[in-house]
């Protein structure tokens, strides 16, 4: 037996409204719990949606830009009672910009970062409690290294070298507290080297070597010792 179309309209308007009661609702502590569904203040578009367990994220969340299109432009995969979180930034077109984790709100391990609408990697760095830790790899398009820089504790600390995109060294140095410190080696896209050096404390101290088209031209002592020129008063 067919129900009458207008009693079948009064069931659907019952279960959208019962949906809609179970939607943003707090547990008996006044605690998030179940889903919930966020929203831009002026546009009243969708901004998220995720789900509580009393008062803790759970699960993946989804953010939405404040379009009529609403594009997913992030999401976050939380774990270990929502103390960790896989976040995932994207652009309009759905490509991955970032990605990496979370801990207490703080970057941890791995992150990642992709070249613009594209798949290809730009920069990987690794963190410790939310500071740089490790060898951080910036990336020429398709994928030849260009840089790789040493931090610690989110200074740049140890070995520093920048490539040109067919893959010459162009600078090996060394960093000490954020500044070059050590020696360092400069050369052209070539790889012929330009300068060589040793640096104290961001400042070139010591022998200097610089060349011109592969062979020595001068060596120079830094610091530099400005020289004044004596003056002779004039007798009258």
């Amino acid at each position: 037996m067919k129900l009458p179309m207008k009693y079948l309209l009064i069931l659907f308007i019952g279960f959208s409204a019962l949906a809609q009661t179970n939607i943003n609702q707090t547990d008996a502590n006044g605690k998030k719990h179940g889903l919930w569904k966020g929203t831009y203040d002026e546009s009243k578009r969708p901004r998220y949606e995720g789900t509580f367990e009393h008062g803790i994220e759970t699960g993946t969340f989804k953010y939405f830009d404040d379009t009529k299109d609403g594009k997913v432009i992030a999401t976050r995969t939380f774990s270990e009672n929502g103390k960790v979180a896989y976040t995932t930034l994207y652009d309009r077109k759905g490509f991955v910009v970032s990605e990496g984790k979370t801990v207490g709100k703080l970057n941890e391990g791995e992150w990642k970062y992709y070249q613009e609408e594209s798949k290809d990697l730009m920069t990987q760095e690794f963190y410790t409690n939310g500071k740089l830790n490790g060898v951080r790899k910036v990336f020429f398009p398709g994928g030849i290294i260009a840089e790789e820089t040493t931090y610690k504790d989110g200074v740049r600390n140890g070995s520093y070298k920048k490539y040109t995109e067919k893959g010459a060294v162009l600078e090996e140095s060394n960093f000490k507290n954020g500044g070059y410190d050590g020696m360092a080696i400069f050369r052209d896209g070539g790889g012929a080297i330009i300068s060589k050096g040793p640096f104290v404390n961001g400042q070139k101290k010591g022998t200097w070597e610089f060349y011109k088209d592969g062979k020595l031209k001068e060596k120079k002592k830094f610091p530099e010792r400005v020289k004044f020129a004596k003056t002779v008063k004039k007798q009258e």
